[in-house]
């Protein structure tokens, strides 16, 4: 399971310009594995193990005296206290770069105490599940730096080779991104069904159960089954609301909770074009799919392409996978938005940063249809934009005009 992540580099570069490193994200995704992969030789606590917990919590300035760099702290989130006390001992030798990583499960905690406490003393990074390069221990793909790169035109993609199999890609859409059922499904097909179904219970028990005491449970729950059918869709907060018998402030509640949780990525509007009259509703997706079709029953890839949902799954899956190729540059500032106007004018994704704005459209598709990038036209058009990107099924890179080029998703 100790494959290559493409964030390390990342981490690396980051320890040593800031004293702490938190890398967050959910449980099982790889966090605590990668800091030790990065950082061997450092002291290692669990807050999650009773005898560390206590060992750190019982007296913490003793602890820090002792131990004044080179520590990973995982779940840091479980001790809140840690983040005012780190404080001093960072201020105590503020030079000093390369001291701690922290690792959370927990976002809605561990970012309140990060604000709170360590403004311009740490770095946070988002670990994710596996993308699919990492699953086939390739290295990222160039197009993401091509992408960040000030001054790109459509025609500089078309040296991109391919990344993995078209056949490797559709497996990592299908079973999702987390490392132990990707793997052990390989030898043990059954398992991935038996971990996602643990991974569900477990997140609504502990986590939610913990984050939130007075969250009904039952309620929580009927909402992510419900809400897996509008995965990838705009959010009808009334319907939802209507078919739950809860209030709208509720549902509302429910999806910062799990947006909040790593389990789900809103995507709010991109509203900055002032020639159009844009649609404004909410929009998100599950950010594993391999979840996604576990709430909906689909139970092999043959049926998942065949399911009404497939051509939204999809779109989240290259969506979610771009995000994650895009956090491990170090670029700033980035912004992921979708795009659809009054007489629905649509472009699914976004990305806005110091390199400008890149609109991107996916399909499910091998085969390009005109009329199906009317909406990336005119907004390139509209925005001036340098280029569009249109990710699909299909077998190369071409250029479709001279300024959107087409990338299939084993490219990514």
């Amino acid at each position: 399971m100790d494959k290559k992540r493409h964030i390390a580099n990342k981490i690396d570069n980051l320890l040593k310009m800031f004293p702490v490193v938190a890398i967050i994200g959910p449980r099982q995704c790889g966090k605590s594995t990668l800091a030790r992969q990065l950082r061997p030789k450092w002291r290692y606590y669990d807050l999650e193990s009773p005898d560390d917990y206590q060992l750190l919590s019982d007296d913490p300035g003793a602890f820090f005296a002792l131990h004044k760099t080179h520590l990973i702290i995982d779940e840091a989130q479980q001790y809140p206290e840690l983040f005012r006390v780190l404080r001093g001992v960072i201020d105590a030798d503020r030079k000093l770069k390369g001291r701690f990583i922290l690792t959370g499960s927990s976002s809605p905690k561990i970012i309140k105490e990060i604000t709170e406490s360590l403004a311009g003393r740490i770095a946070t990074v988002e670990m994710w599940p596996f993308t699919q390069g990492e699953f086939c221990e390739k290295e990222n793909s160039e197009l993401y730096n091509l992408m960040t790169t000030s001054h790109t035109l459509a025609k500089d993609f078309c040296h991109l080779s391919p990344v993995i199999k078209p056949e490797q890609s559709a497996q990592v859409w299908f079973k999702g991104g987390f490392p132990e059922p990707l793997i052990e499904s390989e030898l043990h097909p059954d398992f991935l069904r038996q971990w996602q179904e643990n991974f569900v219970a477990n997140y609504i028990a502990r986590d939610i159960r913990t984050l939130f005491p007075k969250l009904k449970l039952h309620n929580f729950r009927r909402f992510l089954t419900l809400l897996a059918q509008f995965s990838g869709h705009q959010l009808n907060m009334s319907d939802i609301a209507r078919t739950l018998e809860i209030s709208v402030s509720t549902v509302k509640d429910y999806l910062d909770i799990i947006h909040q949780t790593f389990l789900w990525r809103n995507l709010p509007p991109y509203t900055k074009n002032a020639l159009k009259k844009v649609q404004k509703a909410k929009k998100g997706f599950f950010r594993d799919q391999g979840l996604l079709h576990y709430f909906l029953k689909i139970k092999d890839l043959d049926q998942l392409l065949l399911h009404p949902v497939a051509g939204f799954s999809f779109e989240s899956f290259v969506t979610e996978e771009i995000i994650r190729g895009l956090q491990t540059t170090m670029a700033t500032g980035l912004e992921f938005n979708y795009y659809r106007t009054i007489d629905k004018s649509e472009v699914d994704l976004i990305i806005e940063g110091d390199f400008g704005v890149i609109p991107i459209e996916i399909k499910l598709s091998s085969t390009i249809k005109r009329h199906s990038l009317h909406g990336l036209k005119n907004f390139i058009k509209d925005s001036q934009c340098a280029f569009g990107i249109l990710i699909n099924r299909s077998k190369r890179v071409e250029l479709i005009t001279n300024r959107i080029v087409q990338i299939p998703v084993h490219f990514l």
